[in-house]
């Protein structure tokens, strides 16, 4: 039997709420929480939803994570009564915790915008992806970066943010792909996994931004890719233009290793195809999340 309890009622108004849906162990685990992969990001979350409901009080458009685990454990209802103030508190994370979750049916009837899983291979992230639901595997470093402040999310590009058109061309060499860049420069790429959970973090940066919040916005993206700096790198601009769409800080490496521009930003959460990269931001202590999604990866065909 499938139990769902919702621990805060949100206050009635024009838009919905932005949901995040992760297994419990995340967020509480066994350790400290703060040793926890997604405790330093939802703690931001939370930071951007009291600023939004101080600026637009009647707004259900509010960050919501739905924490996903087995409500007859002992565990974690210790854990949710630990943090029953911080979980029922108007100004919060709303939390919902299930029992028996064996799909992806409860992801598609709260509406979620980012699944994030601990379970590597065919799992429930490749099942999420191929019906629409960003989604990835989510590993922590040994040593977690703690961060502070504004909520900060970096993106790649190809097979993330963008389709993995171009990154099938890379294949056929270096050569092949920039001339196929050069010559499609200005026709954006098709959008990738990711497009949809960057569209609505840029809605509320923009909410915050209309009430004044340029410069100490709480929210703030970056697109760290692998891209140069010429054609190819304005081709990904240009797709994210021609989108409606932009990131603050846009970063092209060339090739070179993510690594040093993830120790300098500092996000909450990074997302990535190549577990390459995923290992050089776990290595500067960034918590990665691995989309499967790229040309290494086969997504299930489900009707």
């Amino acid at each position: 039997m499938l139990h769902v309890y919702f621990l805060v009622i949100l206050q009635s108004d024009t838009g919905s709420p932005v949901t995040i849906a992760m297994p419990s162990e995340l967020f509480f685990g066994e350790e400290p929480q703060s040793t926890c992969p997604a405790f330093h990001f939802v703690m931001a979350l939370k930071a951007v939803n009291a600023k939004l409901e101080e600026l637009y009080p009647e707004s259900e458009e509010l960050f919501k994570v739905l924490l996903i685990g087995d409500s007859s454990s002992d565990s974690l209802n210790k854990a949710i009564r630990g943090h029953g103030e911080w979980l029922t508190h108007p100004n919060n994370i709303a939390g919902t915790f299930t029992q028996g979750f064996n799909s992806i049916n409860l992801l598609q009837r709260t509406n979620t915008h980012l699944y994030l899983s601990t379970e590597p291979g065919l799992n429930k992230v490749q099942e999420a992806l191929s019906q629409g639901i960003a989604a990835a595997i989510m590993k922590s470093p040994e040593n977690i970066e703690q961060t502070e402040g504004q909520l900060r999310v970096a993106f790649d590009g190809d097979a993330v943010l963008f389709s993995n058109e171009s990154e099938k061309l890379f294949q056929c060499g270096l050569q092949a792909y920039l001339n196929n860049e050069q010559e499609n420069v200005e026709i954006p790429m098709e959008e990738g996994p990711f497009k949809s959970f960057l569209e609505v973090l840029e809605r509320l940066k923009m909410k915050l931004q209309e009430k004044g919040l340029y410069r100490n916005c709480p929210i703030r993206t970056y697109l760290v890719t692998s891209r140069g700096a010429g054609s190819d790198g304005y081709r990904a601009l240009n797709s994210l233009r021609m989108w409606g769409l932009e990131v603050d800080e846009a970063v092209f490496l060339g090739g070179t290793k993510k690594g040093p521009t993830l120790e300098k930003i500092r996000p909450h959460i990074f997302f990535d195809d190549q577990q390459s990269h995923i290992n050089a931001a776990l290595e500067v202590g960034t918590v990665a999340c691995l989309v499967e999604y790229g040309i290494s990866y086969i997504l299930p065909n489900i009707a």
